[in-house]
């Protein structure tokens, strides 16, 4: 008797391909890529207005109206230039020195409002502590616009109307500076180090201008810096409150040059363009100027 094995073949195994799975470099260049493109289009975006101003204000009135407005029909800058100086005596310096007087006093003495009330809000224990501090914030939230009527009935009432305090006044107390100043003052300003000054027998005048604003010279610096922002592009409260054109600030002033074609047929397009072009150069030089504050912010609140 003959015994057969029987053998059951299996079926031969497939070999599954799998994809290779991305690594986190690859995914880390990637969303760098994604990062690089969306600046590269938010600097363009932004980018794209400073070059036609630029490109405008080189040119005559009929290259302005005639040529491609993204490139450049002649070189007439210059002239330009000479024109808004000298017409109408000159009240364009005029204008200049009123927007450095509002936004760089006003910005001055707001940002020593603000950091010495931030201060006070942030290391002082009293009653209604919250309370003043949730009224900051809620403060700060209301629309300029809103405030300009009821700001001109008051300097109405206390004949400041078309005078530089109508201006400053206003430019000395901003919440949303106080706010800045009080969240700085909680990072950077112990209160180790407040505590030993005062063992020591400093007063709270000198423990303020001596050590806290030397420590919160970045916070001032960028306080200040949106203020002289904020009051130099002003224009609604500048509108309301300032009537003779020797109080004017430079947004006022050309927007009252671009109203003249309106009221008299003539065209100044042109030096309100470069009247624009020149009112931008201070705050490109202050955000230049007040770079080197910004970089060091991370090592001023540092004890030793």
């Amino acid at each position: 008797m003959v015994l057969t094995e029987h053998t059951t073949e299996r079926p031969p195994v497939r070999s599954v391909r799998r994809l290779p799975r991305p690594d986190a470099a690859s995914r880390g260049r990637g969303g760098q890529r994604f990062l690089l493109v969306g600046l590269i289009l938010a600097s363009v975006y932004s980018l794209f207005p400073v070059w036609w101003l630029i490109v405008a204000a080189t040119k005559d009135r009929t290259a302005l109206y005639q040529s491609n407005g993204l490139w450049f029909s002649g070189w007439h800058l210059w002239d330009n230039l000479q024109q808004v100086f000298t017409y109408q005596d000159g009240i364009f310096l005029r204008w200049t020195a009123n927007s450095f007087l509002y936004a760089g006093v006003g910005s001055l003495g707001g940002t020593l409002i603000a950091l010495a009330t931030g201060y006070g809000l942030a290391r002082f224990d009293f009653p209604g502590r919250n309370v003043i501090f949730a009224c900051v914030v809620g403060s700060f939230l209301i629309p300029i616009a809103l405030l300009t009527l009821p700001l001109y009935l008051l300097f109405s009432a206390l004949g400041m109307v078309d005078t530089p305090w109508a201006m400053l006044i206003p430019c000395l107390i901003n919440p949303f500076s106080v706010y800045l100043a009080k969240v700085y003052t909680e990072a950077t300003v112990p209160y180790e180090l407040l505590e030993a000054a005062r063992i020591d027998g400093a007063g709270e005048l000198r423990i303020f201008f001596s050590i806290v604003l030397r420590m919160m010279t970045t916070g001032g610096a960028t306080v200040f810096l949106l203020a002289f922002v904020n009051t130099w592009n002003a224009f609604f409260l500048p509108l309301t409150v300032l009537r003779g054109k020797e109080n004017w600030t430079l947004n006022l002033g050309l927007y009252n040059w671009t109203g003249t074609r309106l009221e008299s047929g003539i065209d100044l397009t042109g030096l309100v363009l470069t009247g624009a072009l020149l009112s931008i150069v201070p705050m490109a030089i202050m955000m230049v100027a007040m770079r080197r504050y910004w970089r060091s912010g991370v090592t001023l609140g540092a004890l030793k």
